[in-house]
């Protein structure tokens, strides 16, 4: 059973309201990066990237 059978909280009918089509995220743009490549930079950087820093972890 579900956490949230057991357990119904006041975000529930904010979760039915938004997710019409059962989807929990956007569709996909299409657009693929590497991701742990991605993540490993970030952290030797110790700040999230840059639109053009993430270009570059961009699979073409």
């Amino acid at each position: 059973m579900l956490a949230m059978a057991d357990k119904m909280t006041k975000n529930t009918h904010d979760i039915a309201y938004y997710a019409k089509d059962s989807r929990l995220t956007e569709p996909s743009d299409g657009i693929r990066y590497e991701w742990r490549e991605m993540i490993e930079f970030s952290k030797e950087l110790g700040r999230p990237l840059t639109d053009e820093e993430a270009e570059e972890f961009r699979i073409k």
